[in-house]
C-alpha cells in the first residue's frame, strides 16, 4: 500500500482538532515563542499546522512525504529514508545537524529543535508506526467533518478527480500533489487556488532528487578536499615555526 492523505479544504471548517491530535500522538510540548519561529505554524513542537487561505479556506500544513524526496536525497548521512509505504522518516542516531534537509524542501516543512542542546530534525512522519501497525494517522482519525482522510494514494487522487468532475464549479480542476516535484503522499483540492499557501511558488513535475543528486555526490570529495588543503595548510605552518625555532638556536 502507498499510504497518501487527501486534504478537501471545502470541508475544513478550522477546528484545529488535527493539530491536537496531532501534538498528542507524537507527545509534542506546548510550543515556545521563538524569533526564527516561521509564519506557517510549524514548529519543532508542531508537525502540522492549519492556516487561513484565500477567500477565508482553511488549509492544513504538514510534511508532503514526497515520492522522490528532496530531503532523503540532501542527507549525507541517510538519517532521512522514504518507507515502502511512502512515509519518509527520520532517524535521530544518523543525524549529524547539517541541516541540509531543510535546505532542501521545496515546501519549507523539516524544523530544527534550535532551543536543545542536542538539537533533531523533526516532521511529521505520517504517523509511521500506527500505520504500520494497521491504523491511520491521528490527524485524519481526529477529522469530524473528513475534510482530510487516509488511504490508498491511486485511490484518493481517483476520488479528489471524481469530486472535482461532479462538482467543477465548486473545484479548482486540479489535485495538488499529484504531479508536482515527482508527486507526493499528501494531496489536496479546493475551490482556490492553493500554489501560494503550499509551496510558495509554482513547482513544476520534474522530481528535485534528479537536480541534487550530481551536487550531493561532490560532498564526499569536497569534504576530503578540505581536509587536505587543511592538512597541508597545517604541515606548512609546523614546518615554518620548527625552521624559525632551529635558526633561533643557531
Amino acid at each position: 500500500m502507498r499510504a497518501a492523505i487527501l486534504t478537501d479544504t471545502t470541508k475544513c471548517i478550522g477546528c484545529r482538532e488535527c493539530v491536537i491530535a496531532c501534538k498528542k500522538a507524537n507527545r509534542l510540548g506546548p510550543e515556545l515563542p521563538h524569533r526564527w519561529n516561521l509564519e506557517d505554524g510549524l514548529s519543532a513542537r508542531a508537525f502540522t499546522s492549519v492556516l487561513e487561505g484565500p477567500q477565508s479556506s482553511f488549509v492544513r500544513k504538514q510534511c508532503r512525504h514526497c515520492l522522490e524526496p528532496a530531503c532523503v536525497s540532501a542527507c549525507p548521512v541517510a538519517a532521512l529514508r522514504r518507507t515502502e509505504m511512502g512515509a519518509v522518516v527520520y532517524d535521530s542516531t544518523r543525524c549529524m545537524g547539517c541541516r541540509y534537509c531543510m535546505m532542501a524542501c521545496p515546501f519549507g516543512i523539516p524544523r530544527y529543535e534550535w532551543d536543545q542542546p542536542v538539537p533533531y530534525v523533526r516532521k511529521c512522519t505520517l504517523c509511521f508506526e500506527r500505520v504500520r501497525a494497521g491504523g491511520q494517522p491521528a490527524c485524519t482519525a481526529a477529522c469530524p467533518t473528513q475534510a482530510t482522510i487516509f488511504g490508498e494514494r491511486d485511490r484518493l487522487i481517483a476520488l479528489a478527480q471524481e469530486r472535482i468532475r461532479r462538482q467543477p464549479e465548486k473545484y479548482v480542476a486540479k489535485v495538488w500533489g499529484e504531479e508536482e516535484i515527482g508527486g507526493t503522499s499528501v494531496l489536496y483540492i479546493s475551490n482556490v487556488d492553493l500554489t501560494a499557501v503550499l509551496a510558495g511558488r509554482p513547482l513544476d513535475q520534474v522530481p528535485l532528487p534528479e537536480r541534487t543528486r550530481t551536487a550531493m555526490q561532490a560532498v564526499p570529495f569536497a569534504f576530503t578536499g578540505v581536509v587536505a588543503a587543511m592538512a597541508g595548510i597545517r604541515w606548512v605552518i609546523s614546518r615554518r615555526m620548527q625552521r624559525q625555532a632551529e635558526d633561533g638556536d643557531e
